[in-house]
């Protein structure tokens, strides 16, 4: 990966991938689809976060669905792109651009969303054997104790540990399943979802958070 203090001819693109991941992360979908489908501003309903959990919230499902994929998608395309043309380590700078994008949209004076959906379409897209665990076991985790928020935090604690494992028992030769720089970044990546659901974390342990339905 090139050293962000080199010179611009050999940085620029570290730069450019990071860029082009904080666009599309700070797109805000479900701020767009709620208004353009007529429900209002979502920051004024619910808890005012604009992720497909509030969303939800105006008892439009498809909006809801539309954008937990839509979070997701930009997410992944931007690891994708970046992949594409810049190689596997502007992948991550894509990542971890689209995932500040999300949670600090300049659009939105920097009042983003929790970063889920977002996180785990860039997992999916980064190393897809981790991005699959980590979705089902936010599948599963919300299915035992409903609790959206729990789910968010076990799937993004659990998705380093899945990098990690991948990366320490690969039996497959040749395929680069995951590596300890994924595994790194997945875990930086889980911290910023755990910071952003520290209010979350509070009512859990209050006994005051919402379940799901």
């Amino acid at each position: 990966m090139p050293d962000p203090l080199g010179g611009f001819d050999y940085t620029w693109p570290l730069y450019a991938a990071a860029l082009l991941g904080y666009l599309l992360g700070s797109i805000p979908f479900g701020l767009v689809l709620t208004r353009l489908a007529g429900a209002g501003d979502i920051r004024a309903i619910g808890s005012g976060n604009i992720g497909a959990t509030n969303v939800l919230r105006t008892g439009r499902k498809g909006l809801a669905l539309a954008t937990l994929l839509l979070d997701g998608a930009k997410g992944a395309v931007a690891v994708l792109i970046a992949n594409q043309f810049f190689g596997q380590d502007m992948a991550v700078m894509a990542g971890g651009g689209a995932f500040l994008g999300h949670l600090f949209p300049v659009w939105l004076r920097f009042q983003g969303g929790k970063g889920v959906a977002t996180f785990l379409g860039i997992q999916l897209a980064i190393a897809w054997p981790v991005g699959v665990l980590a979705c089902l076991t936010w599948l599963l985790t919300a299915l035992v104790f409903r609790f959206s928020s729990l789910a968010a935090l076990v799937a993004a604690i659990m998705a380093p540990v899945y990098c990690y494992g991948l990366a320490t028992i690969s039996p497959w030769q040749g395929l680069v399943l995951a590596d300890f720089q994924r595994a790194e970044f997945a875990a930086i990546l889980a911290l910023l979802v755990v910071i952003r659901h520290r209010a979350n974390i509070a009512r859990l342990l209050r006994g005051e958070e919402p379940r799901i339905g």
